[in-house]
């Protein structure tokens, strides 16, 4: 019996939503502020998959300049009915405080690959929208309602309901709240079955922490009364201490020959961690487990007799590392390419920017044939031009390096390789000028949410050739990190291990924290506004065995 070994999709791939079409599996994760937005993975045999394509491409669909850290993309659907596949999702341009602003958007098109169509506007009323395909060609869209007026979990006021007009392109009729959750609250991620008579709605609660559940209910009436599973929960790490923690916000579906598989959210926390002192390296959090690969994607088998609420096939309601394969053809991908060169066609689908639709402000390919070349834009801190283009961390030791060539203007010229979460976490190697003029390397490190980035200790600035090519890297083995460089000859190690543990959902307590994951890349900026370049002439990503 083949296995399929978890996570399915390593590194940041939360809020898995799946659908089947003919023998065709597709995953479509959130991408928060990354551009473009929505991943979405391939696959024949539910073993391996392929990212192949990111739908929202364009500012007609997607926007994200201004959004906060871990705002934008939240929790898309991905449906398939009538010819066309259906993407829902969130555009979220507030998450802190008492208020959301969660934009809710429907694009459509006949194949994944596209042409994919501009959105039309839903609601704004919350976050996490689904839509469900009745089985009399009514459409209905499902979302978590956010009651601003209430405190912590009492602000998820529940699932609504409202149908959607395809004529019309508009929600119409009345909102209906269906279901109120459980006592473990923060009820969200709404996913709606028929299924031998009953509709069946799947719910994560709990928050996406360590608490995190799948919760369901069903009714025979679309409007319910929703009945919770006597089970409660179908899936949830809590309380357990096994690989895969913070399990939650799942979808189901069902294969060519009736199995059915549930895919969900899920992180490994960093086992070296849990015994880090609070406060350490500027890390607030008294909860030391720290998951840089952020939040992943799982899938679990299930058993669904007719008439019953689903269990997991292995028993009980904790994740397994691994499961059961569903018996069909094995069908694996060319692996990624360990180097990347950079060609006029357009950037690898590994790698993705932040937050612009207008990525010509912060890259070419063409400018200089063979290079990716950076425009220095914003500060590290910005949440508008951001010349970052960065790949997702997606294993917990790896090896990143860059070739880099660059003569800076002055110290507000600066460009480099760098590991990052967000605005407030990351460690960055970056070739830069003294007062003086001369070209030198130095790292800045804002760790946890740290308020500033600061020099990290002993390097302060180290000298570099006034031209040449510089190479860039860093080795990372789980909580860990160590720049090199090299000019002419061998590399050089810095001699500081940086805390990678800290560039993750857990570390730290301010904006930032909680919803996306470790990237690794490279970025350019200029503080006084002049775009000035730096010159990427190749990166390498290559994971290899933690410990």
């Amino acid at each position: 019996m083949s296995l399929i070994q978890n996570p399915i999709l390593p590194g940041f791939n939360p809020d898995p939503s799946i659908v089947r079409v003919g023998d065709d599996y597709y995953i479509a994760t959130s991408t928060f502020e990354w551009y473009p937005g929505v991943q979405i993975h391939h696959s024949r045999d539910l073993r391996h998959w392929q990212l192949i394509k990111r739908p929202l491409d364009r500012a007609a669909q997607l926007d994200l300049r201004g959004d906060p850290d871990s705002g934008g993309v939240w929790a898309p659907c991905l449906t398939h009915a009538d010819g066309l596949f259906w993407l829902i999702y969130t555009d979220v341009k507030r998450r802190d405080g008492a208020w959301k602003d969660s934009h809710n958007y429907l694009v459509t098109a006949p194949a994944i690959e596209g042409p994919w169509s501009d959105p039309v506007y839903l609601n704004s009323s919350g976050f996490d929208p689904s839509l469900f395909h009745d089985q009399d060609g009514r459409k209905w869209l499902l979302n978590m309602i956010w009651d601003h007026n209430k405190t912590g979990g009492d602000r998820f006021g529940g699932i609504v309901m409202q149908e959607y007009s395809v004529e019309d392109h508009a929600l119409i009729g009345p909102v209906r709240n269906i279901y109120r959750g459980t006592d473990l609250k923060l009820t969200e991620g709404p996913h709606l079955y028929l299924r031998d008579g009953w509709y069946y709605l799947l719910t994560a609660e709990g928050g996406t922490g360590y608490d995190h559940a799948v919760t369901m209910a069903r009714s025979r009436d679309l409007f319910g009364p929703y009945e919770t599973d006597p089970a409660k929960h179908i899936l949830t790490a809590r309380g357990t201490d096994g690989l895969l923690q913070r399990t939650g916000h799942a979808d189901i579906v069902e294969t060519q020959d009736g199995q059915h598989y549930m895919v969900h959210l899920c992180s490994r926390p960093l086992d070296e961690t849990r015994a880090l002192p609070a406060g350490a390296g500027g890390i607030h959090a008294d909860d030391v487990r720290r998951s840089p690969l952020g939040r992943e994607t799982a899938i679990q088998k299930l058993i669904w007799e007719p008439g019953e609420f689903p269990r997991l096939s292995h028993g009980g309601n904790a994740p397994a590392d691994s499961v059961p394969a569903p018996g069909l053809p094995d069908h694996p991908f060319d692996p990624v390419p360990e180097l990347v060169t950079f060609s006029p066609e357009g950037l690898p689908i590994d790698l993705q920017w932040l937050r612009t639709p207008y990525p010509e402000r912060l890259f070419s390919l063409t400018e200089r044939p063979g290079a990716l070349r950076l425009y220095g834009r914003e500060s590290p801190g910005s949440q508008f031009d951001h010349a970052l283009v960065a790949r997702r961390q997606q294993h917990l030791a790896f090896t990143a390096e860059a070739e880099l060539d660059m003569t800076p203007g002055d110290y507000q010229h600066f460009a480099g390789l760098i590991a990052w979460y967000g605005r407030f976490k990351f460690h960055y190697l970056a070739v830069t000028a003294n007062d003086d003029g001369a070209r030198v390397l130095t790292v800045y490190s804002c760790a946890a949410d740290w308020p500033d980035a600061r020099v990290s200790y002993p390097v302060d600035q180290i000298p570099l050739p006034a031209t040449g090519t510089i190479r860039l890297g860093c080795d990372v083995d789980g909580a860990v990190l160590r720049f090199r460089y090299a000019t002419d000859g061998d590399w050089s190690d810095l001699g500081i291990a940086l805390d990678q543990s800290a560039i993750s959902d857990e570390a730290g307590n301010g904006p930032g924290s909680n919803f996306t994951g470790a990237f690794v890349g490279v970025c350019a900026h200029d503080t006084s506004g002049r775009g000035r370049p730096a010159d990427v002439l190749n990166f390498r990503y290559a994971g290899r065995d933690h410990g």
